[in-house]
């Protein structure tokens, strides 16, 4: 590494969990794609456990009601909104994705822009869900 320093050469460090949290300030497109991948695992590890739920719930009408009741926890409810900014963020930064697959978009400030509009986008429209569970509307 002194060598590529004597030449001017750019010189390349591993970067740890460490690292990210106090010493490197990452753009939005990189916070969104760490989000990205998150909600994505997330959400592919709870949807066994919501596929259950859903063939439960479903069984007859004392189950509806009996998972009917467990919604009405406010614990519960802040659980799915969780899952419901996971979904919303993943679809997205997913349509953000899309876009740039289309090679639209690609440049560093267009890219810097996109990220912010999916994190704005994804919290208004967790929002709206979290207005609605919680019976605003």
């Amino acid at each position: 590494m002194r060598e590529a320093a004597k030449k001017g050469r750019p010189e390349f460090r591993n970067i740890g969990i460490s690292d990210i949290t106090g010493k490197y300030r990452m753009p939005p497109s990189a916070i969104v794609s760490i989000l990205h991948r998150i909600s994505g695992a997330g959400l592919f590890l709870m949807l066994p456990f919501l596929l259950y739920l859903l063939q439960e719930s479903l069984l007859s009408e004392g189950s509806f009601e009996h998972f009917r009741g467990i919604m009405s926890n406010v614990f519960v409810k802040i659980i799915l909104l969780g899952l419901s900014w996971a979904y919303l963020h993943h679809f997205t930064a997913g349509v953000r994705h899309l876009f740039m697959d289309n090679h639209l978009a690609l440049d560093k400030d267009t890219a810097q822009k996109t990220a912010r509009w999916v994190l704005v986008v994804s919290l208004a429209l967790t929002a709206l869900v979290g207005l609605k569970l919680f019976g605003v509307f």
